[in-house]
């Protein structure tokens, strides 16, 4: 019914539910004061008083009418206040942790997921906080305080309706349990269907290749029909509990009022008293009957609150307040894991001077990615330690540090926005000159200026140009960046002969002048390399010139005469000049 994980998380907008609980408690009182003056004018109407008797109930009652208005009225606002001020506040939480996170990972979290919960999960979580926690804390008071006023009158009655409210509470507790489960699966399937539906979108022309977009089509049926069933039983449980709690709470108000109405017969209540007593019972279980109402929008807000923090629990990167002073990067005994068990880097080192290129080769799976994921940032080492200019990684700041670095992949994101616009992120003051220059050194100027210029739309997931081009236009983006360490992951993977030769040059160009680590499974792009790191199970086998390594006949060797076998084989059936980029792999 309450977490209190989940009221931290508000932080300091916590005294906005205080507010909004005095309110309602005004506003009850007020209420009370209604009901009050109404008793009190019978009783003046029973006596037969004067006139003049009943100008004081009547200002009474104008009174309370005036401060219910008021109360009812600050009550909406504050809790449209609290609901706008906690959305503002977890959404830029939301926000900053991601861009704290960086380039890591969100922990398991897929792109749907991260998006609904960061969207509908707050929307969600802004009933919880505006309605139900304040409903919660009132809920728990009024009771209590009609208690204390109505026991003057008459403690039977007053008994028997304070001892019938627990039932109500008694009830969303026994619900609760099993609702938790309902709601962790609901929103499960919520998330897992945006998902799903996102996936099909994003491969529908893979899908239509292959013939599989009516499968994929009872997939997302079935998928759609789980979450239907879900939805169903969530209604299903609101209607039960709802039933049962309008039985606690109208059979309560039902006792109160027969017991008044006995000591009425009996002589033992007035009739005003008696009176006062019917009309207030029902106060008695109005608010815990709103609580329950509003409880199920809560345990929908409580599930998404917990995935936000879970969210905002992920350990941040570590980052310190130093400038880079030099741009030599070094690995000193890494040693690294993901799930704290398997070692995926075992006391790896390596140096990555501030000229020339240096690779780093290997079998998929060998470690080179994750050596990549060090170099930029992403994670830190278990054992060991990153060092850029001879400072550890950790003692920069990451403001400084990625003002040194860049990095190009095979997936390097280009931006739903003009070309112009793509080339600003890098560099804010950029002129169409220094674009047009990065254009052309990647051969890729005369595309742009034949197919709408500068103001050309990259459309999503730049899908109206090619994979060579687009990864050009990567390249581009990051020569205007002008930074001192570029980080080649892949870079030349799955593209044409062409973009291929076009980016190799441009390393090659870059490494006289700045720091240029290349990851490559296709070694001809590496022989060039000042030095050469040979991988094997998240190890350094060996390491120097291609040269070097070609004489040492180890690892290498083995893996670049085999490449080269069958890129020739390759051209012996084909007839091609050379293999397709990233065709023939390691």
């Amino acid at each position: 019914m309450f977490d209190k994980e989940l009221l931290r998380l508000i932080g300091p907008n916590r005294k906005y539910v205080v507010y909004t609980v005095l309110l309602m408690v005004l506003g009850m009182l007020a209420n009370i004061g209604i009901t009050a003056s109404v008793c009190f004018t019978v009783a003046l109407l029973i006596d037969g008083a004067q006139p003049l008797a009943y100008v004081w109930p009547a200002v009474a009652l104008a009174a309370a009418i005036a401060v219910r208005y008021v109360a009812s009225r600050c009550t909406g606002s504050l809790k449209d206040l609290l609901g706008r001020k906690v959305k503002k506040d977890l959404r830029e939480r939301t926000y900053d942790k991601i861009l704290k996170l960086g380039v890591r990972s969100t922990d398991g979290m897929s792109m749907a997921g991260l998006t609904q919960v960061s969207m509908e999960g707050i929307e969600q979580l802004d009933l919880y906080y505006s309605t139900y926690l304040p409903q919660f804390f009132f809920s728990m008071l009024a009771p209590v305080i009609l208690f204390c006023i109505c026991v003057g009158i008459d403690w039977r009655t007053s008994l028997v309706l304070l001892a019938c409210v627990p039932l109500i509470p008694l009830s969303i507790v026994a619900v609760s349990k099993y609702a938790k489960k309902i709601f962790a699966k609901y929103w499960g399937k919520y998330t897992s269907m945006g998902d799903a539906f996102l996936d099909s979108v994003q491969g529908l022309k893979e899908l239509k290749i292959f013939k599989a977009d009516a499968a994929r089509h009872v997939k997302m049926n079935q998928s759609a029909e789980d979450f239907r069933k879900i939805t169903m039983k969530v209604l299903v449980m609101q209607l039960a509990s709802t039933t049962i709690m309008d039985l606690v709470a109208y059979g309560g108000a039902g006792a109160g009022i027969a017991l008044s109405v006995v000591g009425l017969m009996d002589g033992w209540l007035a009739p005003a008293s008696a009176l006062f007593l019917i009309l207030v019972a029902v106060e008695f279980f109005l608010p815990l009957r709103s609580l329950g109402s509003a409880f199920h929008v809560a345990m929908n807000g409580a599930s998404a609150g917990r995935k936000i923090i879970s969210l905002l629990s992920v350990p941040d990167p570590v980052w310190g307040e130093k400038q880079v002073q030099g741009t030599e990067l070094k690995l000193n005994g890494v040693i690294f894991s993901y799930d704290g068990k398997r070692d995926v880097l075992k006391n790896v080192s390596m140096t990555f001077p501030a000229k020339g290129m240096t690779a780093i080769v290997g079998e998929s799976g060998c470690g080179k990615s994750t050596v990549v994921n060090m170099l930029v940032g992403a994670y830190r080492p278990k054992a060991g330690s990153v060092t850029v200019g001879g400072l550890p990684l950790e003692s920069v700041s990451r403001g400084s540090y990625y003002s040194h670095i860049a990095s190009v992949s095979y997936n390097t994101y280009i931006f739903n926005d003009s070309v112009r616009a793509n080339f600003e992120l890098a560099k804010k003051d950029v002129t169409d000159e220094e674009i047009r220059a990065a254009l052309e050194k990647v051969n890729l100027w005369e595309f742009i200026k034949e197919n709408g210029g500068l103001d050309k739309v990259i459309t999503e997931d730049a899908n109206n140009v090619s994979g060579g081009q687009k990864q050009r236009l990567a390249l581009a983006v990051n020569l205007v960046a002008d930074k001192d360490i570029y980080v080649f992951d892949e870079a030349t993977s799955n593209i044409d002969i062409e973009s291929e030769a076009v980016i190799m040059e441009n390393v090659k160009e870059m490494s006289r002048s700045k720091s240029v680590i290349v990851i490559s499974h296709r070694l001809a792009n590496v022989v060039p390399a000042d030095n050469i790191y040979y991988m094997e199970e998240g190890q350094v086998k060996e390491s120097g010139s291609h040269e070097a390594l070609m004489q040492a006949g180890g690892g290498y060797a083995k893996l670049y005469t085999a490449q080269k076998q069958l890129e020739e084989g390759y051209k012996e059936m084909t007839g091609a000049a050379q293999a397709p980029a990233g065709e023939v792999r390691a």
